[in-house]
């Protein structure tokens, strides 16, 4: 008898969630029928894409266009020497990469076999000696003196000649 109670139960129970589950769908079934009546919308391609093209920068032997332009007083201007030009087949240095106006003297170190420079630049602290390059337009270190170092840089006339021009890195003032 519990038996049929527990069956008769689970009948009641299952009919009372079908009945739950019918009923009015007319509402739903007019949304339905809406929605299917609106016009059908197109969609639009997807817009047409240039292929990427690689650009080459091919400036990079010209003047920084962030470095002020050099004043050339044609009047006084000096001519290159077929004699004077930079040595191609040597191995460049790693200071060479980099603009000399870049670069700070720091300090200067000295012992028996002579004086050193300290100058700040490229990314850290570099020591050099007379002899060593710096700069992108092929300078040479020609001297080492308390709180300066003198360079000597080969640049183009612009008449297929070479120029020396000095430069000079000093130690910043101390106030």
């Amino acid at each position: 008898m519990k038996m049929h109670k527990g069956i008769a139960g689970l009948v009641l129970v299952g009919s009372a969630l079908l009945t739950g589950c019918g009923g009015d769908f007319d509402d739903l079934r007019v949304f339905t029928e809406e929605t299917r009546a609106r016009p059908v919308g197109t969609i639009e391609p997807l817009p047409r894409f240039k292929p990427y093209e690689a650009f080459t920068y091919s400036a990079t032997s010209l003047r920084s266009p962030f470095q002020p332009p050099v004043r050339i007083d044609l009047t006084q201007r000096q001519k290159g020497s077929q004699d004077i030009k930079p040595d191609e087949d040597r191995v460049r240095q790693f200071l060479e990469g980099f603009n000399i106006e870049g670069f700070e003297m720091v300090g200067i170190l000295s012992n028996q076999d002579g004086m050193q420079a300290l100058i700040r630049g490229a990314d850290g602290v570099h020591r050099v000696e007379i002899g060593d390059y710096l700069g992108r337009n092929h300078g040479r270190i020609v001297s080492i003196e308390e709180g300066r170092l003198d360079v000597v840089e080969i640049v183009p006339d612009g008449e297929g000649g070479w120029l020396e021009r000095p430069r000079t890195l000093s130690l910043p003032e101390r106030g």
